[in-house]
C-alpha cells in the first residue's frame, strides 16, 4: 500500500462511514475508489446531469450553488468527511445543483456507478454502510432544511403564531 492510501485509510477510518469497517474493509472501499483533485472553482457535477458518481469529501471544501436566474446563489458548502452527490447517484434524477470546488487542491474520492455495482456484489456489507452513510447525510440535510424553515417561519410570522 502506498503512503496516500495509507493516509486516505486513515482518514476515512476517522469517518462515520467506516465506523464499523475494519481496516481491511476501508482499505477494499478504498480499491473501488478513485481519488480526484480539483482546483478551486473547477465543477465537479453539473445541473441537470444524472448522477453517475458519488464523492466523499477528504480534503478541502466544495459550495453547493443554485441558479437562479443566471445568477449563482450559494445554497450550502460541504468539507471533510462529508459525501456529496448522493441524491442524484442513488434516486438518477437530473441534478438541482452544481458541486463546485470552493478550495485549491480540494481532494475527493470518488465512486462511480459501474464500481459501485461491483462492491454492492463482492462486498456487500460494505455497500451497505455506504448507503446507511447517504441515509445519514440525506437525514441531516432534511434536518437542516426544515430547522432552517421553522427559524424563518418564526421570523416571518412571529414565535407561536402560525
Amino acid at each position: 500500500m502506498s503512503p496516500s492510501q495509507i493516509e486516505l485509510t486513515k482518514i476515512l477510518n476517522q469517518q462515520y462511514l467506516c465506523e464499523s469497517l475494519t481496516i481491511k474493509e476501508v482499505q477494499t472501499l478504498l480499491e473501488y475508489m478513485e481519488v480526484v483533485i480539483c482546483k478551486k472553482k473547477e465543477i465537479i457535477a453539473e445541473i441537470g446531469e444524472v448522477g453517475d458518481a458519488l464523492y466523499f469529501v477528504v480534503d478541502g471544501k466544495v459550495a453547493l450553488l443554485h441558479d437562479e436566474h443566471g445568477n449563482e446563489v450559494e445554497v450550502g458548502t460541504m468539507g471533510e468527511g462529508q459525501l456529496i452527490g448522493e441524491m442524484s447517484f442513488f434516486d438518477r434524477k437530473p441534478r438541482d445543483l452544481r458541486i463546485v470546488a470552493k478550495k485549491e487542491h480540494t481532494q475527493l474520492l470518488k465512486l462511480s456507478r459501474p464500481m459501485y455495482d461491483r462492491l454492492r456484489v463482492e462486498h456487500p456489507y460494505i455497500a451497505v454502510n455506504l448507503l446507511e452513510h447517504a441515509i445519514v447525510s440525506l437525514d441531516e440535510l432534511v434536518r437542516s432544511v426544515s430547522h432552517d424553515e421553522a427559524q424563518l417561519s418564526r421570523y416571518i410570522f412571529g414565535k407561536g403564531k402560525r
